[in-house]
């Protein structure tokens, strides 16, 4: 096992999920109903887990069509995009 690409992956996607959207959804959840936190926490890992599990076969079968450099440009301009609509909505409200 290659433990510097663990710690790099582990470490790119924690420091990506710290304070997005699923992490406030798990907030406001675990909020609601204290006294099941650790069911709180158990269905949002088990989710996260999946969506991890679907982004790694995604990833996957893209690989095998598109190089890697064109699939994080295509990534990069995705994430670039997503954030200029938001900006957008955001003053237009």
């Amino acid at each position: 096992m290659d433990l510097k690409a663990l710690v790099v992956v582990f470490a790119t996607v924690f420091v990506a999920e710290l304070g997005d959207k699923t992490q406030l959804a798990t907030v406001l959840f675990a909020a609601r109903s204290p006294q099941s936190a650790w069911f709180v926490f158990a269905a949002a890992a088990l989710a996260l887990v999946c969506a991890a599990g679907i982004g790694v076969l995604a990833g996957t079968l893209v690989a095998k069509y598109l190089e890697p450099k064109t699939l994080a440009i295509g990534a990069g301009a995705a994430f670039i995009l997503i954030g200029a609509w938001t900006i957008y909505a955001a003053i237009r409200s």
